[in-house]
């Protein structure tokens, strides 16, 4: 009887030894997968890049490819001439950009929405 239940005990050891490592293990989001979602994060980035400060308007090899809309934007955009130092302040430079912006019809990262009043996220 002892070598019955010693042997019952012995198998249920091996068997959770094996399951435990065998199954199926979920993996908790690392901070670098999180930055690599789509939406614009609550710190005004997209993919590392903060979405205000000096930009520049390029044609090849972007760091964000935006789509201008009139509605439902990822984010408002407000044009500024000095410092753009707000969420959606923008200053459109040709030398030593924060951010170089290639401006796309399809398949854009984000859609901004240009605005003259409270830039940001909508």
């Amino acid at each position: 009887m002892k070598r019955n239940a010693l042997f019952g005990l012995f198998g249920a050891v091996i068997l959770l030894f094996v399951f435990g490592f065998t199954a199926e293990k979920k993996e908790v989001p690392s901070e670098s997968s999180k930055s690599n979602s789509k939406e614009i994060g609550p710190d005004c980035t997209y993919n590392g890049f903060k979405l205000y400060g000096n930009i520049k308007i390029v044609e090849n090899f972007p760091d964000i490819k935006v789509q201008i809309v009139n509605n439902f934007p990822d984010l408002k955009v407000k044009i500024v001439e000095n410092f753009p130092d707000e969420c959606g302040e923008w200053k459109l430079v040709e030398n030593f950009p924060d951010v170089k912006v290639q401006l796309v019809e399809n398949f854009p990262d984000i859609k901004v929405q240009y605005v003259e009043n409270f830039p940001g996220l909508p």
